[in-house]
């Protein structure tokens, strides 16, 4: 049993449905650490709203935890390892308090995994593995530790953290869960160390239903309404606009709007025959729809233009060809428009004798452009929505999936059954997965340690597989019923490594889970979240 600290303080006792099964575990309180996530119900309504509008853009928008490159793929080593700090221990699935044996041939999916979803500190939305494991309350999801805390940001808990179980292509079947608060052991959360990469996180009452769901009103409440909205229009003649009227009223869902048309090049009015003339047309509106306007031009074609009041022409009135003085911020900025060629006059700055900038000025060259808009009374009948959120509470996580047992200080050599999301090519660059549809891998765990002083692995165990990330923080599942889909979790896959040196991930591993594990566990699985609505 490695420890990087020595906590002090008391035994933690186990209380409730686990005090027996856990009351054989010698660690200390001071072993756990807790971070709150969702810290309120309006907080974790609106990371729910953020995950789950638009179909479920961003759930589809997230791509695989990226914690682990290529060359931390690296060979395991034979040496070392775990050892047992107390007697083994189990507590066993929900629903199956009272144990029963069943025999299976199938290989079936348990209801409990999903994956978790997040952002990380660099603001992208990543997900992992996970699953939904036996608490007091039915409210406890197991995985990585790393999928719960940013280590590459060495910063708190991931931002807007949810499970959703059962998760395929933006569906949640069963809800999606917000995190309310996150239970590591202090080695992790402190020191990153790996031999403690495991986490287990309370969640609130799963919420389902319809995120943006367009709702039709009428004109005053849709006025009226400050969030998402929009009008399905059609349009109509005059006519029908004035038989709707009569109908409805001026609020009815006949309207009438003025459009008008982009800008189009036109020749010099007639009525313009003088430069006063032609400074008459410069105004906001122009007269009839003809406007006189000043396109920027070089110095170069500036001095090519003719004179004269034509389209093209050197423009001479409010905007000229004459130095001004400007302030150094807007010659800072100019400097920057002028790189990127939104600028095409002249900057320059006045010295003194010891080269400082004393002021700055600006020179910019125009000629003439002769545009006309056209506006035209528009009619259409419509109907007007608001886009609201429908939502209701879909109860507990255990109640909706189950819950996994929870098993500690299991020795290596027995079979296990690790499910997961496996999503990334392996060092090659051959990628056989997709993220999609969870994968499983079957055998025996075995004891051997991960080559990695980075990551502080001293005590980790092994299982030949060759899923690839996205698969981290999936359960390692003994005992696991294919009839009944549920086992005990006695490990979350951590790390993913080439035995044999063809840059293929062929074996992974998980932190070894001892009595310290099942002390933080407890610690989790004794704590209340509650709803969101």
């Amino acid at each position: 049993m490695k420890r990087i600290l020595i906590p002090a303080g008391g035994a933690l006792l186990a209380t409730g449905l686990l005090a027996a099964g856990l009351a054989g575990a010698a660690s200390a309180d001071s072993d756990v650490a807790s971070d709150p996530m969702a810290t309120s119900a309006a907080n974790a309504k609106a990371i729910a709203q953020f995950w789950a509008e638009n179909n479920g853009a961003a759930l589809k928008a997230a791509t695989q935890s990226n914690i682990w490159d290529n060359a931390d793929v690296s060979k395991l080593q034979s040496k070392g390892g775990y050892s047992a700090d107390t007697k083994p221990g189990t507590t066993p699935p929900i629903g199956q308090e009272k144990k029963t044996s069943a025999k299976s041939q199938n290989v079936n999916m348990p209801k409990t995994i999903g994956k978790v979803f997040f952002v990380n500190g660099k603001g992208e939305k990543k997900w992992c593995s996970a699953t939904s494991i036996q608490s007091n309350y039915r409210n406890l999801v197991a995985t990585a530790g790393h999928c719960v805390y940013d280590t590459g940001a060495n910063s708190d808990v991931m931002s807007k953290w949810v499970f959703v179980p059962g998760y395929y292509q933006g569906k949640a079947p069963w809800g999606i869960y917000v995190g309310k608060q996150a239970f590591t052991h202090y080695d992790f959360d402190v020191y990153e160390d790996y031999d403690r990469d495991y986490a287990f996180v309370t969640v609130y009452n799963g919420v389902t239903g319809n995120f943006a769901k367009p709702k039709q009103v009428t004109k005053s409440e849709y006025d009226a309404y400050n969030g998402e909205k929009f009008v399905d229009k059609k349009e109509i003649t005059a006519e029908e606009y004035s038989a709707g009227v009569s109908k409805y009223g001026e609020n009815g869902p006949f309207q009438k709007e003025s459009l008008t048309s982009a800008p189009e090049t036109v020749g010099k009015p007639e009525a313009v025959k003088t430069a006063e003339d032609a400074l008459k047309y410069y105004t906001a509106t122009g007269i009839d729809g003809v406007k006189l306007t000043a396109a920027e031009v070089t110095e170069y074609d500036y001095n090519k233009a003719p004179d004269g009041l034509d389209n093209n022409a050197k423009f001479v009135g409010p905007t000229t060809a004459s130095k001004m003085a400007i302030s150094q911020e807007e010659y800072k900025k100019l400097q920057a428009e002028k790189a990127d060629g939104k600028f095409l006059g002249k900057l320059w700055a006045d010295k003194d004798k010891n080269g400082a900038e004393t002021a700055w000025y600006k020179q910019q060259y125009y000629i003439k452009k002769w545009v006309k808009s056209t506006t035209k009374e528009v009619y259409w009948v419509g109907a007007f929505y608001i886009v609201v959120n429908e939502l209701k509470d879909a109860g507990r996580l255990g109640d909706n999936v189950g819950g996994q047992g929870f098993a500690w200080n299991q020795p290596t050599g027995k079979y296990v059954r690790v499910f997961g999301y496996p999503a990334a090519p392996h060092p090659d660059g051959h990628k056989n997965y997709t993220g999609i549809t969870p994968k499983w891998c079957y055998g025996k765990t075995t004891k051997k340690l991960v080559g990695s002083a980075a990551k502080k692995i001293e005590e980790h165990v092994a299982l030949k597989c060759a899923m690839t990330e996205g698969a981290d923080g999936g359960p390692w599942l003994l005992k696991y019923s294919n009839a009944k889909r549920l086992g005990y979790v006695n490990g979350v896959t951590s790390t993913f490594n080439d035995q044999d040196g063809n840059n293929r991930v062929d074996y992974i591993s998980s932190p070894y889970f001892d009595g310290e594990t099942a002390v933080v566990y407890k610690a989790a699985a004794n704590s209340w979240s509650g709803k969101i609505l």
